[in-house]
């Protein structure tokens, strides 16, 4: 069962989109990766989940104190339990949900974030691209974070455009990079 794991919504149970493929982050590698941020981010503003699925990871945020989460995910039947979570949760007027690709919100999103979450598809080997073309957005600030989760059999780079990546973890089946300009 997916829950939140801490803040001011902890234990809520989310629901997970069926009839579509969807590895939602473990308990562990969300506490990993909130353990992270918490210790290195300064401002917690405006987050962005890519690739969000369920919702889990700006779910996760909101109820850490984030301000704002925008979702972003290709899949309707995604999307439509993201916001059912969010009503679940009362976060929902925190945030928005955007159901469409994320090379489309990189068009017309544009505010920077704080924080970006990225939880793409495990079998998706061009993730790489997709964090190349983050880097030189307008999405992307001097103080933003940028985590990107992945397969262990997939090797991200050490620096797409002007981020750079600042620490790796490993969780199992799942890798944590965390990468910041500079």
């Amino acid at each position: 069962m997916l829950r939140i794991i801490t803040g001011k919504v902890k234990g809520h149970q989310l629901k997970v989109p069926t009839g579509v493929y969807v590895r939602p982050a473990t308990d562990l590698v969300r506490g990993a990766i909130f353990s992270i941020l918490e210790n290195s981010a300064v401002q917690w503003e405006y987050v962005l989940d890519l690739f969000a699925g369920s919702g889990a990871l700006g779910i996760e945020a909101l109820s850490r104190g984030a301000g704002w989460v925008d979702f972003v995910d290709r899949e309707r039947r995604c999307c439509d339990i993201i916001r059912q979570n969010l009503e679940k949760t009362k976060l929902s007027v925190q945030a928005h949900v955007y159901s469409c690709s994320v090379a489309r919100a990189f068009s017309f999103l544009d505010k920077e974030y704080s924080i970006v979450l990225m939880d793409p598809p495990y079998a998706d080997m061009s993730i790489g691209s997709v964090v190349a073309k983050l880097a030189d957005s307008r999405l992307v600030g001097a103080d933003s974070i940028v985590v990107v989760t992945h397969s262990p059999r997939l090797t991200l780079e050490p620096a797409y455009g002007s981020l750079s990546l600042t620490k790796e973890h490993r969780h199992g089946d799942s890798c944590i990079a965390v990468y910041r300009k500079g």
